[in-house]
């Protein structure tokens, strides 16, 4: 074949001629005028639907908003090569014991000038309580670096610390990892008055949900293990939403580990229930407490080898 009879490819973007709809820039002036392009050009209608954020948060297009929920962090997360993790939901409100105590200090002068003010005096006592269980701040954070620092070292991706990415427990959790040197994720969650993400993510995996179901199912995904720490109605939710998924087996059952029995078991009277034959016997054993980093951790590894499945598989 002659070189001759293979036409040069064409230019990606340029052409010799024109095509019938593009415009020379010497006739745009007498076509807008003859034609309103300027309107068209700038209705709601033409703009893509890619590009149209208006269309993109209507209620026609939730659908299309629950996949992308779904899948960018998916792709990130795979990107980055997180295997499994360990998911910690605690309460927002259990700082560390700097800040608590500070708390504390602040409401007791407070008092000291209106010691007869009965608001004060309540949320003094709640500060106290929380002070309290700051202790638990420190156990979340120990644990995690505890997380981070097994398997070959900070540097391994096939076990992380997940959180919902938030203050309090979560920040502890993230901060116990970050601290060793390991990566962490945090799945924030967009709210009337918003969620900053704790100083403690690994950039690249904090991820912000519009949606809790797409939340929740982020938590599952690659979950070994949930760690539930003193909290209020999102541990609470999240504690009752996992062991429903256990208990009906509608997801492989994993350990469920109640950080702090005292608290535990008066927020939650499992005996009771049994007694009242609304679950069974069995569902008692679908969790266990403890109260240190290293009970935590050493009860999720015979766990996991009495499953007959490691937490660490071959790399």
């Amino acid at each position: 074949m002659k070189d001759t009879a293979v036409p040069r490819p064409p230019h990606p973007v340029e052409r010799n001629e024109s095509l019938p709809g593009e415009i020379a820039a010497s006739e745009t002036h007498a076509l807008k005028n003859a034609r309103s392009i300027d309107t068209i050009l700038g209705s709601q209608a033409y703009v893509p639907a890619t590009e149209d954020v208006q269309f993109l948060q209507g209620s026609d297009a939730r659908g299309v908003r629950l996949q992308l929920d779904y899948l960018k962090p998916e792709l990130a997360m795979r990107e980055q090569g997180i295997e499994n993790t360990i998911v910690v939901f605690g309460g927002t409100r259990i700082t560390d014991r700097e800040t608590s105590r500070a708390c504390v200090e602040r409401l007791e002068d407070a008092l000291a000038i209106d010691p007869d003010n009965k608001a004060l005096q309540r949320k003094l006592a709640k500060a106290h309580r929380v002070l309290h269980k700051s202790g638990y701040y420190d156990v979340a954070r120990a644990f995690s670096r505890l997380v981070a620092e097994s398997g070959d070292g900070p540097g391994d991706l096939r076990l992380v610390v997940m959180t919902g990415g938030g203050p309090g427990i979560m920040e502890a959790a993230n901060r116990g990892a970050t601290e060793a040197g390991a990566k962490t994720v945090g799945l924030n969650i967009t709210l009337p008055k918003e969620q900053y993400p704790n100083p403690y993510l690994t950039p690249e995996l904090c991820f912000q949900f519009n949606y809790f179901a797409l939340r929740k199912m982020h938590f599952m995904l690659r979950a070994k293990a949930l760690v539930a720490f003193p909290g209020g109605y999102g541990t609470l939710d999240e504690l009752f939403e996992t062991l429903t998924l256990i208990q009906t087996r509608k997801i492989e059952p994993l350990p469920v580990v109640l950080v702090g029995e005292s608290f535990w078991r008066k927020a939650i009277n499992v005996d009771f229930l049994v007694e009242e034959g609304v679950i069974d016997d069995e569902d008692r054993d679908l969790f266990w407490y403890a109260d240190t980093a290293e009970d935590i951790w050493e009860g999720l590894c015979l766990w996991h080898e009495r499953a007959g499945k490691p937490l660490y598989t071959a790399g």
